[in-house]
């Protein structure tokens, strides 16, 4: 009977991502992922989808309806917005009871500010939220990927999500030394939008890009697609991105190999290199098709990608030698999605002679590691903001 319930009055964590927002619910696990996108009637403000549907219209809308993505480097851009999809992924999570007010535990980059902070907390409080408590979006990462976060031993972790990379060293509970830098996924599908208008006169919508990523983008010349890509890649049929008919063919027939483990379908698919885009000619604004290689978008991504490097060297320039040590033995762990970037963890390890490891689930790292801030709530609560409520009143001065 406790099963039919809904989650209503349940606590739940928070992953409010630029790309995607994921809802952990206690007792249930992640209940809920959804772009983080809403489509918006511009003439009256009026809310017209939000999420997997809002984002179908990327770039596929009228005059009068817009796509608006309200967050932009791991934190509110629009505000109204910002609430409205909060509101709406906590109404489908909750139900849609009124008296539904839970506590909730959301993920914040570690680099914000004071007031990106505060507007997180009125953000979620005006959505309905009785409670409102932060987390270092490393600190949930490493949580979620089951790094020792708690014990006297260095863990580093760099989280690549759409808007921000976060790297951090932890230990005892503590982020040791941490950075935040704004160029993650958003960051390196704008760079293939950019080289192709360059050097191809093409232009392509993000959602083209971002599927250019995945098909044949690429860190390092070497390296299988991840699981998890293939399982995007099969379900992004119509799309303006072809592979080879070869390579596609393989692509889904490894999506509906369920009897094979993903170790085994992930290695037996090497990435093709080169897809076919569609696009418009900038020159005689007709429609375009281009085919792209694997050397010419690893080529765009070089900048991104060169950031993302020096960030790492720059945060084990400032981790104690102690803790350094441990992380040469234990290796640095990636989450996120920016770490199912092909050879990304190759061409980490080979920059900085260490150890580089994906998590077993990327995507999911950070809020499942909320989820567990929500489940065992007195246990991490030293992670958490110490006095949110203070924040959430300051906020309303």
């Amino acid at each position: 009977m406790a099963q039919s319930k809904s989650f209503s009055g349940r606590d739940m964590g928070i992953d409010l991502g630029t790309a995607n927002t994921l809802v952990y619910v206690r007792g249930k696990g992640i209940v809920l992922n959804e772009p983080s996108v809403v489509a918006v009637n511009a003439v009256d403000g009026t809310v017209l989808s939000v999420g997997s549907e809002a984002k179908r219209t990327i770039g596929r809308t009228p005059s009068n309806i817009v796509a608006v993505r309200p967050l932009r480097d791991g934190v509110i851009a629009d505000f109204e917005i910002a609430e409205r999809m909060l509101r709406h992924f906590i109404k489908k999570v909750s139900g849609g009871r009124r008296f539904s007010r839970p506590r909730v535990v959301i993920c914040v980059p570690s680099g914000i500010t004071g007031v990106e902070r505060r507007a997180v907390i009125e953000a979620a409080s005006q959505a309905g939220v009785r409670q409102v408590h932060l987390v270092e979006e490393p600190m949930a990462a490493a949580i979620g990927a089951g790094l020792p976060v708690g014990e006297p031993t260095g863990s580093m972790i760099v989280d690549i999500g759409g808007g921000t990379t976060e790297v951090a060293v932890i230990s005892m509970g503590g982020i040791v030394t941490a950075r935040s830098v704004r160029t993650a996924g958003d960051a390196m599908d704008a760079a293939i939008t950019s080289y192709v208008k360059k050097a191809h006169s093409l232009a392509m919508g993000e959602r083209t890009a971002e599927h250019v990523k995945m098909a044949i983008g690429s860190a390092a010349p070497t390296g299988y697609w991840s699981a998890q890509t293939l399982d995007a890649l099969s379900r992004r049929a119509g799309s303006d991105v072809e592979l080879p008919a070869e390579q596609a063919a393989a692509v889904e027939e490894a999506a509906e190999g369920a009897a094979e483990s993903d170790a085994e379908r992930t290695q037996a698919l090497v990435p093709p290199d080169r897809c076919t885009v569609r696009g418009r000619d900038h020159a005689s604004g007709l429609p375009k098709t281009l085919e792209l290689t694997a050397d010419e978008v690893r080529h765009a991504l070089s900048e991104p990608v060169e950031a993302i490097v020096s960030a790492v060297r720059q945060t084990l320039d400032e981790t104690p030698p102690e803790l350094a040590g441990d992380i040469m033995d234990r290796g640095i762990v990636l989450t996120g999605g920016g770490a199912l970037l092909r050879g990304l963890d190759t061409r980490l390890s080979q920059e900085l002679d260490i150890p580089v490891l994906v998590a077993d689930e990327p995507l999911d790292c950070v809020a499942v590691g909320t989820g567990r801030c929500v489940e065992d709530f007195d246990a991490l609560r030293k992670v958490l903001d110490a006095q949110p409520q203070r924040l959430v009143q300051m906020s309303r001065v």
